[in-house]
Formats: C-alpha cells, structure tokens, sequence
C-alpha cells in the first residue's frame, strides 16, 4: 500500500465513503423501476441486475482513483486481493429485492477497513436520499447532526426488525425465533435491507434488529453506525450462529437470549 493511502484517517475514509455511496445511489435512483434480472446469487430467488453490477463498477472506479493500492471485498466483484491494509467493503444495492419489486426500501453501504478493522462507513437510503455514516471513536451522524440510538430499557416496548435468509433451512429456524420474539416486544418491522436497519438503531427510529445469515457487505458500514451512535452491536461469529445483532443497550441481553436457536 502506498505511504498516502495508508496515512488516511477514519475521517477522511468517511468523507469518502459518503462521497463514493451516494453517487452510486444517484445511478440507482436513475434505474428506479426498470430494473433488469441479469443473474441469481446464493439461491434461485436471490436475484442479481445489471444495476447492482453497474453501481458497484462505479464505486471500485472511483475509490481506485482515491486509494489505488486498497483491495476490495463487494457483493457482486468479491475480494480483489489480500496484500493492503486498506480493504473497501462494498454493497452496491442493499435490497436487491425490493428494487426489483420497486419497492422503496434500498441502500448502498461502502465500508473502510483497516488491518481488518472497521473504521469508517457510509449508508445512503437511495429514494430518500439520506446519508447515515462514522468513523471510528468519531460518533455516527446524518446530514451533520450526531445518532443516538434509543434508551428503550423494556423489550416489551421495543420494535424489533430482522431479516431473512435466501437458505430454506435457515429461514425455517428463523421463523421459528420470530414466533419467540413477537410476543415478547412491541411489534417486529422486516424492511429487506440490513444496512438501513443498522443505522436506523443507530437513529433510535428502531429499538433492535437481528439477523442470521448475513455476510460482511450487509452489515460493515451498518454495525459501526450503530454502534458509534451507542448501541450495542454483536457481529456473526460460530458462537452466535453467524446472527448480526444490534439494540438499545438495556435490551440487547434480553433480546439476545431470545433469539438463539434451541
């Protein structure tokens, strides 16, 4: 890696994250509602367009023009390489599903990296055009003004969101912790898009959200906004069942132990 690029502080690396997302999100915004299947992914109705390949074409070629020597790790382009210490994270069109279905939940995440360490992220919600991001020990924010996720200190009143997985054996245990989980909070919300659920924690305009099966792109630039903002944030790891958990502090315990397979 260059001596410039690996001189680059979490702040800066935020500032181009945002820069980078949300012209991706502009290119989305142009193919609202013409969106065009070009392949599947992880199952048969894990679908792929042309738009999610040409957002991500973007991002790589504009953060190859600001940090050359960095690797990259996207949902569409996988990893480039594995020799800086910079690595970009990328999720193109978070919500792939709901583009394609014009729905209006959908997001572009770009994460920053560094030694293997998330230290800077940006998620832009493409139709309403709002930019959540942070940077490591530098707080979370939208359109300048800091997150602070929610004090709900009761799961009873919690709204909880969670996603699902495209595996049909995963999703039955995942219907399984949503049958212990609804009588527990308030209500449960499922958006199709982990990133915006991360940062909307993160907003405190969800109490909790949780989600088994998610990869690294899903929820990079997600967890770190949630978690910069103060909440409590568990990544996927063998002993979770590779579940993405972030919450209010005084609810993620509970929340936690219910959500574990039986």
């Amino acid at each position: 890696m260059s001596e410039t690029d690996s001189q680059l502080s979490p702040a800066v690396l935020e500032e181009l994250a945002i820069r980078v997302a949300e012209a991706a999100a502009e290119l989305i915004r142009r193919n609202h509602g013409q969106a065009l299947v070009v392949g599947m992914k992880s199952s048969s109705t894990d679908a792929v367009t042309q738009t999610d390949i040409d957002a991500e074409r973007l991002i790589r070629d504009l953060l190859i023009e600001a940090t050359p020597e960095a690797d990259f790790y996207g949902e569409e382009g996988g990893l480039s390489g594995s020799r800086s210490r910079l690595q970009w994270i990328i999720d193109p069109l978070d919500g792939t599903i709901n583009f394609l279905y014009a729905l209006p939940v959908f997001a572009v995440s770009v994460a920053a990296a560094f030694d293997g360490e998330v230290v800077a992220g940006a998620v832009v919600d493409v139709l309403r055009q709002e930019t959540f991001s942070a940077h490591k020990g530098g707080g979370s924010r939208s359109a300048g003004v800091g997150l602070s996720a929610s004090l709900c200190a009761d799961l009873r009143q919690g709204l909880i969101a969670t996603g699902f997985s495209y595996n049909p054996e995963i999703r039955r245990i995942q219907g399984e912790i949503v049958h212990r989980v609804l009588p527990s909070a308030r209500d449960i919300r499922c958006f199709g898009s982990a990133a915006l659920q991360l940062c909307w924690v993160g907003a405190g305009r969800l109490d909790g959200y949780y989600e088994r099966d998610t990869k690294l792109w899903d929820y990079a630039a997600g967890a770190l906004v949630a978690s910069e903002a103060g909440a409590t944030v568990e990544l996927p790891c063998p002993e979770n069942d590779s579940t993405t958990l972030a919450a209010a502090s005084a609810i993620f315990e509970p929340l936690q132990l219910l959500i574990r397979p039986l």
